[in-house]
């Protein structure tokens, strides 16, 4: 007697995301009320990169993890980012090698809206960016532990065409890098450099599937 085949994992993983989103979805339909709403919790890996227009470079970001939580009858969600630090170098003054490491931490939940008729999603995210291990022409700079920016970078994210929820997709956006500080003697030199607007992001996410059982 012939055993059954079995799906791959990932493609087992991949169902048990459409089977909890498209159970969601029901829901959100079927029930009346928002006692009756039932969140969505979904995992979404998260790849992306960041263009620096003060560097004039861009950084890789991820692989890290999207985990999501939405109401879909309320057309709402909020998020945790969770991305690993971004290693990075350019060229100051068009010469001078530099190597910094980026760590940008959420400061608060992702928040946003999901277009419950065509999909399209909207999001928030506010980001510290905290720098360490910089290189000057291959010298290491002190800039303590504690280098960040004053406030957190604001990062207004909009889903591009193809974005599908069972499927993942493409939100992208820019954003302002705010002042630097408790860099130590490196402060002047990096608000010198850094800081600014005309900042771009691309964040790709992958498949989702249901969070890991705890």
């Amino acid at each position: 007697m012939k055993r059954p085949k079995t799906a791959p994992r990932g493609r087992r993983a991949a169902l048990r995301g459409a089977v909890a989103l498209t159970a969601g979805l029901g829901l959100a339909v079927a029930t009346s009320g928002p006692a009756h709403a039932v969140p969505i919790r979904l995992d979404y890996p998260l790849t992306g990169s960041t263009h620096l227009e003060g560097t004039g470079s861009d950084l890789a970001l991820g692989p890290g993890v999207l985990k999501v939580t939405a109401d879909l009858k309320a057309g709402t969600l909020l998020a945790d980012t969770v991305l690993p630090p971004a290693p990075g170098s350019f060229k100051m003054i068009g010469a001078i090698p530099v190597s910094v490491t980026t760590e940008f931490i959420e400061t608060e939940q992702t928040s946003g809206t999901i277009d419950l008729k065509t999909g399209a999603v909207n999001s928030t995210t506010k980001l510290t960016l905290r720098l360490k291990d910089l290189r000057v022409a291959g010298i290491p700079t002190p800039v303590g532990s504690s280098c960040r920016t004053e406030v957190p970078a604001v990062l207004d994210l909009t889903s591009e065409p193809g974005f599908n929820a069972l499927k993942g997709g493409t939100l992208s956006g820019s954003y302002t890098i705010p002042k630097f500080e408790h860099c130590l003697l490196a402060t002047p030199l990096i608000n010198m450099i850094i800081p600014g607007d005309g900042n771009t992001v691309r964040l790709h996410m992958g498949q989702p599937a249901p969070p890991p059982a705890s």
